[in-house]
């Protein structure tokens, strides 16, 4: 129900762009600034540019919002590309990686209960075996090399 509102309100608005991002990241890193620091100026300058990125994703005018973004893009440009596909992109990356490593923290332990986890000896492949089975001969599925291991 309060998702329906958000949603409806937001029709025809702006929202979050890429230079929207970086105005939000740029306020979170100086309001921990000013926390750290106790200055009240970088506090109000945070809090100005909070009002501005909520302006910029609320705006209806989409045209002027469009051509700003576009603006910001060029100018980071090289930036961007010097750190591949952008700093969101990167937070993404960043934020994907260690909900992987949670997960196999999560997941793999039950994993490890009925499986065995090798490495080929010629390619370090990752080799998964049923447990229980004693000495067995094994066969890389990559490199075809075959290795034995008690399982």
């Amino acid at each position: 129900m309060f998702r329906n509102r958000i949603q409806q309100m937001m029709i025809g608005r702006n929202g979050p762009d890429a230079l929207g991002h970086f105005t939000m990241f740029l306020v979170l890193v100086l309001f921990v600034i000013s926390a750290l620091t106790r200055n009240g100026l970088v506090y109000l300058l945070a809090l100005v540019l909070l009002g501005y990125g909520y302006f910029r994703m609320m705006s209806k005018n989409t045209g002027k919002r469009y051509l700003e973004n576009q603006k910001y893009l060029q100018i980071t440009d090289r930036i961007r590309h010097f750190f591949g596909n952008g700093f969101p992109v990167r937070l993404w990356k960043i934020r994907a990686f260690w909900n992987e490593m949670i997960r196999k923290i999560r997941y793999g332990r039950a994993d490890r209960k009925i499986y065995r986890y090798y490495k080929c000896p010629e390619c370090r492949q990752k080799v998964r075996v049923p447990k229980g089975h004693g000495k067995i001969e094994i066969t890389c599925p990559k490199c075809k090399g075959t290795f034995i291991r008690r399982s």
